[in-house]
């Protein structure tokens, strides 16, 4: 009995050690939260700055000659840049995504986040850190391994944001360019020295910013799906002490009154 009491009063210690540490990281996500929504906000009316200006030229009858939105024929593979965390502790996110990019099948892929990159055993990029230089070095790169046919289509895996209680996994097709359908309202702008020459100039800039923007994405949905990770195991973690520590009582009540009824016979010896 005496062990028994011993050891419930170990776990219990345990566990509220395990609550106050996801505590701790829970308020720091939360922390980080408006930061990171701050940051996928501005990106994405980048985005949508930089996308208003492609519809534009991907409309054109000449830059429908560019190799951008009509490539030679080469290679028939795909290039995907997976977007993941810099850590774990955050539900489902990570393995979500991981999921997500194995059941596209055979795919060439470039990792960004610390749990992408050790996973596919590449340079560690971290997803938190990633500036939007970052993003332009590595758009210069796909651009020319697009434009010298070496991947059929590229395009990029990250979380998209919903809600703070829902971020689900996602692919966004960079290259070759499509139009996004939407209706523009600089039709008649007037380009110099050409359409196409504006066009094949500024896709390395678009594709940056497509990078930048799901980066900033992906790094706001893993703040909020490790915040509500924490949220979650520090609920459990009261649930599971106050189960630990009525089992205890009742140990320890168990305990006492062995001691009483065992005095209580000693005395009538």
């Amino acid at each position: 009995m005496g062990a028994d009491i011993k050891s419930l009063r170990n776990r219990i210690k345990s566990v509220r050690s395990t609550a106050q540490l996801t505590n701790a990281m829970g308020l720091v996500a939360s922390s980080k939260i408006r930061r990171a929504q701050e940051a996928r906000v501005k990106s994405g009316q980048y985005k949508d700055a930089l996308c208003s200006i492609v519809d534009v030229l991907t409309l054109s009858e000449e830059c429908k000659k560019s190799f951008y939105i009509t490539p030679p024929k080469g290679s028939n593979k795909t290039k995907i840049i997976l977007i993941a965390g810099d850590r774990g502790l955050a539900g489902g996110y990570n393995a979500n995504i991981f999921r997500f990019v194995k059941e596209m099948g055979d795919v060439d892929v470039f990792p960004i986040g610390k749990k992408a990159c050790e996973r596919y055993k590449s340079e560690i990029i971290s997803s938190e850190r990633f500036t939007n230089q970052d993003a332009l070095l590595l758009a210069k790169t796909l651009c020319e391994e697009f434009k010298s046919a070496e991947y059929e289509k590229i395009g990029i895996v990250y979380t998209k944001y919903v809600s703070m209680i829902a971020q689900e996994p996602s692919v966004e097709w960079i290259l070759p360019l499509t139009s996004s359908g939407k209706e523009t309202k600089n039709a008649g702008a007037v380009f110099e020295p050409s359409e196409i020459a504006i066009l094949e100039s500024s896709v390395p800039i678009y594709v940056a910013g497509l990078i930048y923007e799901t980066t900033r994405e992906a790094f706001a949905c893993e703040v909020v799906a490790r915040r509500n990770a924490m949220d979650s195991a520090g609920k459990n973690a009261k649930t599971m002490i106050d189960s630990l520590q009525l089992q205890y009582n009742r140990a320890r009540q168990g305990a006492i009154t062995q001691e009483i009824t065992e005095i209580v016979a000693g005395s009538g010896e």
